[in-house]
């Protein structure tokens, strides 16, 4: 079977130099293209040489339409506006579109689902077996206990991360919501300064940090009257989450158009 020929969109930056490693390393993969930002003082430079590897010959470039003409999938992981620029070239060449951006406004999200139906697209906050296993735990965690139990999530980048909360973060806030049956949108507490008054019952709470070069950090907190349980993932290098972006790229090549996620990917769906 030929390899799978991917694009990997801001191929300039430190997720995509680590996708262009990986594809290089992972059987079944090839690079077929290198996007990046129209103005970007790296378009035109080798991408293999960019990623630390020998010098491949796919230059960085800022024409989807025609890196896609050769292509089979792009791996995404830029900005909202960028993702939603990508979208409508990816569904009308048929890629298959892995989605790992973070920041996606709900408007954002009714354009990635508007090209389903015509369409494959895997998006996920974040693209980890560890962290999606750990959403799996949380959402059946909070099945079991109920609202005498508060649940905080806890979360820490890197000082150049815009977004806040992180997508891991506010995927594990809807696994939560999940598993108690509730909207995370009308129980989610995010700010608190000043005087505040005391924690709303029900509420799923968000704290975070950023600082350094953390990678990223997650923990969910279940905290009760006189015990606490803590469920914590710690991420050390970026390679894991391209990893899961190729091996998701992989598993989608041929699937029924539809939008998936990494649960779907590593069989955690009913978890």
């Amino acid at each position: 079977m030929a390899d799978m020929r991917l694009i990997v969109a801001g191929a300039g930056g430190r997720m995509g130099r680590a996708l262009t490693r990986v594809i290089s390393e992972t059987p079944g993969a090839a690079l077929a293209g290198a996007l990046e930002a129209p103005g970007s003082e790296l378009l035109g430079k080798d991408s293999g040489v960019l990623a630390g590897l020998p010098e491949n010959g796919v230059k960085l470039s800022a024409d989807l339409w025609a890196l896609s003409a050769n292509a089979d999938g792009i791996l995404d992981f830029t900005v909202p506006a960028a993702t939603i620029a990508n979208v409508a070239i990816a569904a009308e060449r048929k890629l298959v579109h892995v989605v790992g951006t973070t920041g996606l406004s709900e408007s954002d999200m009714a354009v990635i689902k508007s090209v389903t139906s015509r369409a494959i697209v895997v998006q996920s906050g974040n693209m980890s077996l560890g962290v999606n296993l750990l959403a799996a735990l949380v959402k059946r965690v909070a099945q079991s206990l109920d609202t005498d139990f508060d649940i905080e999530i806890l979360e820490m980048h890197h000082k150049a991360k815009v977004d806040a909360p992180s997508g891991t973060a506010l995927m594990l806030g809807e696994a939560a919501a999940a598993g108690r049956g509730i909207d995370l949108h009308l129980h989610s507490a995010r700010g608190r300064d000043g005087i505040t008054g005391a924690r709303k019952a029900g509420d799923i709470g968000f704290a975070a940090l950023r600082g350094g070069t953390v990678t990223g950090e997650h923990s969910v907190i279940f905290a009760g009257a006189m015990e606490r349980i803590e469920l914590t993932h710690r991420a050390e290098d970026r390679t894991m989450f391209a990893q899961g972006a190729v091996k998701a790229a992989l598993w989608a090549q041929g699937k029924t158009p539809g939008l998936y996620s990494m649960a779907d990917v590593l069989g955690l769906g009913d978890f």
